[in-house]
């Protein structure tokens, strides 16, 4: 071994046999710990309490979406399709054209219904003319009638004293008759005993003959008269009736008339509702949007035959957006209307104020189909989620972005 190595040798050894140093304390790390544990201890706390401070102010849930009403456009008669003026994801105004139908037919028809519309027209005019015609003629008809009543019982009356006149001159007849008669059998005695004359006697019964001529000839006339006055009294009793039926049937003749004129009226207003009709058919050949919005969902082509009620296309109001919210029913204790609401939208990244604006009137789950019965055969209860409507504050950026189906998270305020 030579010096060197003999002298780091000897430096090595005092190395190798330095004294370690002493570990730390064991209580310094427990002290560390502890107050690790400590602080987050009292950050627990801290956020136990802010949480249960919050949770008393608010309630929130994040099943809630944005929606709006939904129109679907569809034709009200059949047809086929022969411009669409608007596509998908289109803004629209309320009125503006959408879809027209081919309006040949219809046309055609407007104007059949309007050929009636004339010819009923016609017709009306045609008929109201016999209503004043009529009440003239049943004026005249009864004018004549009493004035052939008036010359019948004329007629009647004159009869009847020429009748008087010939019994009168028939008794005056008979009363000469029977005087003459009465002379004759005087003279028959006077010339049996030839204190008269023949020819006085001729005279006497000459007389006589002719007085009963006379009475004859009397008693014929008054027989005429008798039958002269029956005929006047049958002829006053026609004109009577005539009088009798011209006053009953003239008010029925001009409601007849009248009941024509109103007859053919009916028929020019029906001809004119079948114009009205055709005319309301032909405009349902344009087809206009209902609603402002944004049209979605369109099938409608150009040459396609669509029958009525078929779907076309739908327009989303986007101007009239809310959110439904699915609320817990333990989560509306204290939910009423017009609270204060804050909308987070996930799809914007943005906060929007609201108000609460109606409570549901049922649970999501009552209205399907095959509602659930909890009350019975469930062992374990669900709670059920019952659907608020919030709506937006006006005047807010922000509210044109929104779109129905849209995810958000409503944040109600409860507290004061």
């Amino acid at each position: 071994m030579t010096t060197e190595e003999a002298e780091k040798t000897t430096t090595a050894v005092p190395t190798e046999t330095n004294t370690p140093a002493p570990p730390p304390p064991a209580n310094k790390g427990r002290n560390k710990a502890f107050l690790i544990f400590f602080v987050v201890l009292i950050l627990a706390a801290i956020g136990g309490v802010l949480y249960w401070l919050h949770a008393r102010q608010f309630e929130e849930t994040d099943d809630a979406e944005i929606d709006a009403h939904l129109n679907a456009v569809s034709p009200r008669i059949d047809g086929t399709i022969t411009k669409v003026y608007v596509d998908d994801n289109q803004y629209v105004k309320v009125g503006q054209p959408l879809v027209d139908l081919d309006p040949s037919d219809l046309q055609v028809s407007l104007d059949q219904a309007k050929a009636q519309l004339l010819q009923a027209r016609s017709m009306v005019s045609a008929q109201q003319p016999n209503i004043p015609i009529t009440q003239v003629e049943n004026s005249t008809s009864i004018s004549t009638a009493e004035s052939d009543v008036t010359t019948a019982e004329a007629g009647q009356a004159a009869a009847e004293r020429d009748q008087e006149s010939a019994e009168a001159k028939l008794a005056e007849s008979e009363a000469n008759l029977a005087r003459a008669q009465s002379d004759l059998e005087r003279y028959k005695l006077l010339i049996a005993k030839e204190e008269v004359s023949q020819q006085e006697f001729d005279q006497v019964a000459t007389t006589a003959k002719a007085m009963a001529a006379t009475v004859a000839a009397n008693r014929a006339a008054l027989q005429s008269s008798a039958r002269i006055v029956d005929q006047r009294r049958s002829q006053t009793a026609a004109a009577v009736s005539r009088l009798s039926q011209a006053k009953r049937n003239g008010p029925s003749q001009l409601l007849i008339r009248r009941a024509t004129v109103q007859s053919e009226q009916a028929s020019a207003e029906t001809a004119q509702t079948q114009v009205e009709q055709a005319q309301l058919k032909l405009s349902y050949t344009k087809i206009t949007a209902p609603v402002d919005g944004i049209v979605m969902k369109r099938s409608a082509e150009i040459g396609s035959h669509v029958a009525a009620g078929q779907q076309l296309m739908t327009i989303a109001q986007v101007d009239d957006v809310w959110v439904t919210a699915n609320f817990k029913e333990t989560q509306l204790q204290n939910i009423r209307p017009k609270q204060s609401v804050t909308i987070h939208v996930d799809a914007t990244k943005q906060d929007l104020e609201g108000y609460v604006d109606t409570i549901g009137g049922s649970t999501g789950a009552i209205s399907s189909v095959l509602p659930p019965e909890n009350a019975t055969g469930n062992y374990v209860k669900v709670v059920q989620r019952i659907p608020v409507r919030i709506r937006f504050k006006k005047d807010q950026k922000g509210l044109d972005r929104l779109r129905p189906g849209m995810s958000v998270e409503p944040e109600v305020r409860i507290g004061a």
